[in-house]
């Protein structure tokens, strides 16, 4: 099994696959850094009382913007009336740090918070830290509800700065049996780094495993055949789809609810 994720972020993974016999390799495509200029960040937080929601849409981003909050000594819990978490990932993550999440989607998903935020926040002030590659579909729902969004980059997301050759050259033998992606980020990494040449005459020889309806979409927009997709973005559940599809059940499952901590809403 191949974990394209950060080490940082996969330990419970490759330790639960491997109490279920499998070996886990880890090939990190992406990983998380802090914006070249946070100029704009920087006024956003020092401006915290003037919005009167904050949206955290990854854990990713919590860890970020809080770390910036306290580098500069000022801590949304006590300045901002509201705040809102996209997925169970995203709400420990703020949990941990000691702050409360006014509202937490029934849907994890952009859309399953614009919807919920419709009526809550016309006319008013909407903060909206997120990675340099995020969709713009959530500020535009919440503009098209009425609301005032500013949106600052609190993360950058980079691609691998080394990687084993010789795995990928495995891959493209099609001998590992699955590669797990958590973000559309890691799967484009993937892309560039397999080949246009590769990919084209790619089969289901190896199993693509997604977290995230996004990161499912990119796999399906690319024409390659996808195994499963994590019905949460947990690592249970991931563990369980792959269990379920190498146990003979090869029904791809479809996401109800799912909270990436790296997704780019």
């Amino acid at each position: 099994m191949i974990v394209t994720r950060a080490p940082e972020q996969s330990k419970e993974l490759v330790a639960g696959l491997k109490e279920r016999g499998a070996e886990a390799v880890l090939l990190p495509l992406v990983h998380f850094v802090e914006p070249e200029n946070t100029a704009e960040l920087d006024r956003a937080i020092r401006a915290l009382d003037t919005f009167d929601w904050l949206i955290f849409t990854s854990a990713n981003t919590v860890t970020f913007f809080l770390g910036r909050c306290r580098a500069l000594g000022s801590w949304p819990a006590a300045a901002v009336a509201k705040i809102a978490a996209v997925g169970s990932a995203t709400e420990l993550a703020l949990k941990k740090e000691g702050v409360r999440a006014s509202l937490v989607p029934r849907e994890f998903s952009g859309a399953g918070l614009a919807a919920e935020l419709r009526g809550l926040v016309a006319k008013k002030n909407v903060l909206l830290p997120r990675s340099d590659r995020a969709s713009e579909e959530l500020p535009s729902l919440l503009r098209k509800a009425g609301a005032n969004v500013t949106e600052v980059i609190a993360y950058r997301t980079v691609g691998p700065q080394s990687f084993d050759h010789g795995l990928i050259e495995a891959i493209r033998a099609g001998q590992v049996d699955a590669v797990t992606f958590f973000s559309p980020s890691a799967f484009r990494e993937f892309q560039n780094l397999l080949g246009a040449e590769a990919l084209a005459r790619w089969d289901s020889r190896v199993a693509f495993a997604a977290v995230g309806p996004v990161t499912a979409e990119a796999i399906r927009a690319a024409n390659l055949p996808l195994a499963l997709e994590a019905e949460e973005s947990t690592t249970a559940s991931l563990i369980e789809g792959l269990e379920n599809y190498f146990a003979g059940n090869k029904l791809t499952s479809k996401a109800a609810a799912v909270d990436d901590g790296e997704r780019e809403l």
